[in-house]
């Protein structure tokens, strides 16, 4: 069962609970019912209130859920508390991505990331987790003061594999800087792509470098980070393409933190190509979403690429008029847009030819500032459209 709370402001909320439904179907549940309800903030003992959480437990029963997930993140003694009420499994929005995300991930690096994160989590949720459990009792007998509790062991083991987990990572990282010094030096020019999850990155990929990587239509498909080498015919150079793991509304903090190492690909690029789906009725939701984490790991000052893909789905009233334009995101800051399809093919030679364009006038900018410390670029004469 899903349930999804309407706390206003500028809070979020998706009405029909669309999202967290691709999110349970991703993580292999079947949603058998959808509950909403409006408060002006979280009940602090049942987040919902005793009079919408009788509600649920009713509805439980009627329709044999087997557990109850929340679009929103629940505290450790909310969560307790409406499992003990509901007398099934309770879970939130957090919880629900990282095990996708444990589910899904096949690097090395990629298993560990998600460790990190999933253990961060765990280590919030054992209070009072272990009240079955007696306290153990050290000594001979029944002399001696008292032991460790379970609860108590546990937070120790988990605070020991989280510093083993984060010295492997920390690892990882050096050698990312290393493979990404040594680009530098060859004078590689980096390309990422991002974007909120299932808007199509991997499909793109897959079409602009002919790699075979996997792709699927459903949220979090890819998390580990793929790079190829990608031939510009037009600029008769070479870049290297990487495709990245794709951004959610709510992606949990620490989930972010654990995948700094791969995020730092973004952070680190010479060009993003913002890859949106176009077919989105969020579209400009998850746009500034997407916008938000860029901030977030310091890429936001990256030139972009806005990408709108699966232009294949739009009915003819709201095909694009021109494969290329101008964008104006923020007052004052113009970003190229360019509409694809990645599963037909459609509009990718323009995308090859834009991106092979920004790749020139670095190249020339470059070789202006190492003669005479010019390089200014000439203002983009197509016409710009608002967002």
């Amino acid at each position: 069962m899903l349930v999804g709370v309407d706390l206003g402001g500028a809070v979020p909320f998706d009405a029909g609970l669309d999202e967290l439904a691709l999110l349970a179907a991703s993580a292999g549940d079947l949603p058998v019912a959808r509950v909403t309800a409006r408060r002006r903030s979280p009940d602090p003992a049942l987040f919902v209130g005793s009079g919408k959480a009788d509600e649920i437990k009713a509805l439980v029963a009627a329709t044999s859920a087997h557990g109850v997930i929340f679009d929103q993140a629940l505290s450790p003694a909310q969560q307790r508390n409406l499992e003990r009420h509901l007398g099934v499994p309770v879970a939130d929005r957090t919880s629900l991505i990282l095990d996708i995300f444990a589910d899904r991930a096949r690097s090395h690096e990629g298993k560990l990331q998600v460790e990190l994160a999933r253990l961060q989590y765990l280590s919030t949720r054992l209070v009072r987790r272990w009240s079955h459990l007696e306290r153990q009792r050290g000594g001979i007998g029944n002399r001696g003061g008292p032991g460790e509790a379970q609860i108590e062991l546990d937070r120790r083991m988990i605070g020991e594999r989280i510093k083993t987990v984060s010295e492997r990572l920390e690892k990882v990282k050096r050698q990312r800087g290393t493979q990404r010094r040594q680009r530098e030096r060859r004078g590689t020019f980096r390309i990422s792509l991002v974007g909120y999850t299932n808007a199509g990155k991997s499909t793109l990929f897959n079409a602009l470098v002919k790699a075979r990587a996997y792709a699927a239509d459903q949220l979090f498909a890819t998390l580990d980070t793929t790079t190829r080498q990608l031939w510009l015919e037009q600029a008769a150079q070479a870049a290297t393409l990487s495709d990245t793991v794709g951004f959610i509304r709510d992606l949990p903090h620490k989930l972010v933190e654990a995948f700094e190492a791969t995020l730092q690909e973004a952070a680190e690029a010479d060009l993003l190509l913002h890859v949106v789906d176009a077919s989105s009725p969020q579209l400009a939701e998850q746009m500034a979403e997407v916008e938000r984490v860029l901030d977030d790991i310091g890429a936001a000052a990256v030139p972009q690429i806005l990408v709108c893909n699966k232009c294949d789905l739009l009915d003819s009233s709201r095909q694009p008029r021109e494969v290329v334009d101008v964008i104006e995101v923020h007052p004052g800051v113009r970003r190229p847009r360019v509409f694809v399809s990645a599963v037909s093919g459609g509009g990718i030679a323009s995308l090859r030819a834009e991106i092979s364009a920004i790749v020139l006038a670095r190249l020339n900018a470059d070789a202006g500032a190492s003669d005479d410390g010019s390089g200014d670029l000439e203002p983009d004469p197509r016409p710009i459209f608002h967002a």
